[in-house]
C-alpha cells in the first residue's frame, strides 16, 4: 500500500463544499438564510437523491451523474455516485476516504487536511461557517429562495456556492470554483431524520485496494 499524499480530486472538492454548507449552520437573516435555519435545526441527519451537471468554462460538453448522499451531524456523511462511474465518499468524522472502484484506490485525508485551510476542516463539528464564508440571501428564482455563500479566503479554490430551498428543504446547490467550472445538483428527495445505519459513515478497505494518503 502506498502512503504519499495526495491531493484530492476537484469532484471531492466539491462534494466536501457541499456537505459542508448543509451541514453547519449560518450567521441568518433574510428568506433564504431562514430556510437554510430551519432546515438546520430540524435535520439532524438526512438522506436524498441528486443529479449532477459539471459544466465547463470553454463550452464543452457537460458531464452528469447521479446517486445518493446522505448525513449525520457533525461531520458524518456518505456521498455515492452511481452513474456513470461508481464512486463513494465517505467521512466519518475523523478522516475522508474517496473509493474508486474502476481504479480500486482509495484515497484517504484527515478531514481537517482534506483541504488545507478551506472550509471543509470544519466538517469536524466546528460551528462557524460565518468565519469563513459571506452569507447573504440570493432572492427568488423559480420558486426557490436562495442563499449566496462567498469564501473570505482567496485561497479556498472556489468562488462562490448558491443554494435553493423550498419548504425549509435544500432543492438545488450550485458551486463555482477558481477555474470557471460550475457544479450544479439537483435533489429529487431529500428526507428529514430518516432512520440511518451508522455503519454506513464507517469505511472498510476493499480487498487488494491500494491506499493512497494518511492512515496515521
Amino acid at each position: 500500500m502506498s502512503h504519499r499524499m495526495h491531493r484530492l480530486p476537484r469532484r471531492v472538492r466539491d462534494v466536501l463544499v457541499m456537505v459542508l454548507l448543509l451541514g453547519i449552520a449560518p450567521a441568518a437573516g433574510a428568506a433564504g438564510t431562514a430556510q437554510l435555519r430551519a432546515f438546520l435545526d430540524g435535520a439532524k441527519v438526512g438522506k436524498a437523491t441528486f443529479r449532477q451537471v459539471v459544466a465547463a468554462k470553454d463550452g464543452g460538453r457537460p458531464r452528469e451523474s447521479s446517486g445518493t448522499f446522505s448525513f449525520a451531524r457533525p461531520g458524518k456523511f456518505r456521498w455515492s455516485y452511481e452513474k456513470p462511474v461508481a464512486q463513494l465518499i465517505v467521512g466519518d468524522g475523523e478522516r475522508v476516504w474517496v473509493y474508486d472502484q474502476d481504479l480500486n484506490q482509495v484515497i484517504v485525508r484527515k478531514i481537517d487536511l482534506a483541504l488545507g485551510a478551506s472550509p471543509a476542516a470544519l466538517l469536524a463539528g466546528d460551528n462557524a461557517l460565518e468565519k469563513n464564508f459571506e452569507v447573504t440571501d440570493a432572492g427568488t428564482i423559480d420558486g426557490l429562495e436562495y442563499v449566496d455563500a462567498k469564501p473570505r479566503s482567496p485561497d479556498s479554490g472556489f468562488e462562490n456556492v448558491r443554494i435553493g430551498f423550498r419548504d425549509n428543504l435544500p432543492r438545488a446547490m450550485e458551486l463555482k470554483d477558481a477555474f470557471g467550472h460550475v457544479t450544479t445538483l439537483t435533489f429529487g428527495t431529500f428526507e428529514r431524520n430518516p432512520a440511518l445505519d451508522a455503519a454506513q459513515f464507517r469505511f472498510a478497505v476493499p480487498n487488494g485496494a491500494d491506499v493512497v494518503g494518511d492512515l496515521n
